[in-house]
């Protein structure tokens, strides 16, 4: 049963659970992280342990998700949709260089593959080890390294297939 010990230790960890679920499904993360916090609440069972409760509460998001997917694929044919946005209630005060570069960013992690996405999603947003990782994903830690190895390098392919470096302009010496 869920206890008031569970709620501190929920606290502690609230804003990468959410990041997981933006990037698991960032249009309707919302939902789908609102609805993981009421079933872990409503668990008969829940881990006693800070480490464990964590891996749990990121499994039982995680399976959410997976069931969503599954419901969409079997009754609608998915569309493919971004939302390019910099968050909901947060003050703008990035500069144009740095929402360009969220965004670049966001679209090319959403063009890896689902496998890719979770594992990047789970150690960089989550701050999961490797192994905790494995546990959640039910893979071997060999597996998640190069997971992620091979997650980050499709990222960065992405990003230097989208993006322009601006060079520094040169300045010819006085002579």
């Amino acid at each position: 049963m869920f206890q008031e010990h569970h709620h501190e230790w929920l606290r502690a960890f609230h804003l990468k659970l959410f990041g997981y679920a933006r990037a698991l499904c960032s249009e309707t993360a919302e939902d789908l992280y609102q609805e993981a916090l009421v079933r872990a609440m409503s668990a008969k069972s829940v881990p006693a342990e800070p480490a464990k409760f964590r891996i749990w509460v990121f499994q039982v998001l995680r399976n959410l998700w997976i069931d969503s997917l599954r419901a969409r694929t079997r009754g609608l044919n998915l569309v493919a949709s971004m939302q390019y946005v910099t968050g909901e209630g947060e003050a703008n005060t990035e500069g144009e260089d740095a929402i360009v570069n969220r965004l670049a960013v966001r679209k090319a992690f959403m063009q890896l593959s689902r496998e890719h996405r979770e594992v990047l999603a789970l150690v960089d947003i989550g701050g999961f080890s490797y192994e905790e990782t494995g546990v959640l994903l039910s893979i071997p830690l060999g597996t998640v390294m190069s997971r992620v190895s091979r997650a980050r390098a499709a990222l960065l392919n992405c990003l230097v297939d989208d993006v322009v470096i601006p060079f520094p302009k040169r300045h010819k010496a006085v002579r």
